[in-house]
């Protein structure tokens, strides 16, 4: 069993993080103040790494990394700023994903050499959230119905990461009236067709970096062709795509984590309390003790759910299980932070308040704590196998 990263990996991960070093991280609280979209960065990861093509494959534009390649790519991203990191894992996991999967060899010449060179407003997003539909898919009601050789679609979204900024949507609807597993699927929707309203960003308690919309679809017309697959084959494709997704997500609070593991070390080394510093007090010590353990092990779990899922075996559970560690151990690392910081840790001018409020959406997008409990649960249930 070899615990090592390839010198391949190693020096992907240094480049990624030497990049995010300079140009993330110094301007993460800035364009957080602002609640703008750093495109500067995005453009130049996309055209110096290759960063919004991580999914894609070459003869698409992309970089066509394998999942264990991405997931350090989005720890690293993470590392610098929540925010950003989040819309190139969107981008990448949930946007440019189904075309890759699900899509034929006319959509993603079409869709995919668009998407990866980081052009505002040439992002890919992926609609399933409705005001009344969230984890339950079955309960999705934008509608599209087959007129000829074009689907009318019709409905609302929100939540729906990237939509501002994107050249396309791929979204799931309903083509059948029942409520099964057969009557969804995956259609994408170009953004600049009549009837598709896409509203203001949603004012969020942290990563202002990443937009959030609500979409409207009023009687959208879309080409019979930019069906994803085969009618009724949406639910499964929408989880094969979070069971992915879950796994970014995970990345993305390890790399929260550890900027605020490594603010809050700096901040006790100098901080000097009755005369000594707060890192020779055996309570700090503590505090640092568990969060550098729980960081160690999310990574294990995270870059094993990668791992699984880049040799081509099964990882739903344990990619669950990842997001579900690495998501909580975030929120702990993250309070735990602010903590040793303390008054400074509630000020805007120490970053580890950012990332307290980054951390805080993690448990929460790409399925719940919750559901990743559900997920687990029945997988523990259904066998008395190993679990990987």
């Amino acid at each position: 069993m070899d615990f090592d990263l390839s010198p391949e990996l190693r020096m992907w991960r240094d480049a990624v993080h030497n990049f995010v070093a300079k140009e993330i991280k110094p301007h993460a609280a800035e364009y957080n103040a602002r609640e703008e979209i750093m495109w500067p960065a995005l453009q130049k990861g996309g055209q110096q790494l290759g960063l919004l093509g991580m999914t894609v494959p070459e003869e698409y534009g992309g970089s066509a990394l394998g999942a264990l390649g991405m997931a350090i790519a989005i720890e690293e991203l993470g590392w610098g700023d929540g925010g950003t990191a989040l819309v190139v894992a969107a981008h990448n996991g949930l946007g440019c994903a189904p075309i890759v999967m699900f899509g034929n060899e006319a959509q993603k010449r079409r869709f995919l050499p668009r998407v990866v060179a980081g052009e505002p407003g040439q992002l890919a997003a992926l609609a399933l959230t409705e005001p009344n539909a969230g984890s339950d898919l079955k309960g999705i009601q934008t509608r599209a119905e087959l007129e000829g050789d074009t689907w009318v679609i019709s409905g609302s979204k929100m939540w729906i990461t990237n939509a501002g900024e994107a050249d396309y949507i791929v979204t799931l609807v309903r083509t059948s009236p029942e409520r099964s597993s057969h009557s969804l699927s995956l259609i994408v929707v170009p953004t600049n067709v009549d009837g598709l309203h896409v509203g203001p960003p949603e004012k969020k308690m942290g990563l202002g970096t990443t937009h959030s919309h609500a979409i409207t679809y009023d009687h959208v017309r879309v080409p019979r062709e930019n069906l994803l697959g085969e009618v009724g084959h949406g639910m499964y494709q929408t989880l094969q795509v979070l069971d992915g997704g879950r796994i970014s997500i995970g990345a993305l609070a390890l790399g929260i984590a550890q900027a605020a593991f490594e603010e809050a070390v700096a901040y006790a080394k100098q901080r000097m309390t009755f005369g000594k510093p707060l890192a020779a007090r055996q309570a700090i010590q503590f505090m640092l003790a568990d969060m550098a353990t729980e960081i160690h092990a999310a990574r294990l779990m995270v870059y094993h759910a990668a791992w699984l899922k880049q040799q081509g075996r099964p990882f739903s559970h344990a990619a669950a299980m990842a997001k579900l560690f690495a998501t909580e151990m975030a929120e702990r690392v993250t309070r735990n932070a602010i903590q040793i910081h303390g008054g400074y840790g509630y000020s805007r001018e120490f970053p580890v308040e950012r990332m307290y409020r980054d951390a805080r959406l993690m448990t929460i997008g790409e399925g719940t704590s919750e559901i990743q409990r559900i997920v687990i649960a029945r997988r523990v249930l259904s066998s008395m196998a190993s679990l990987f």
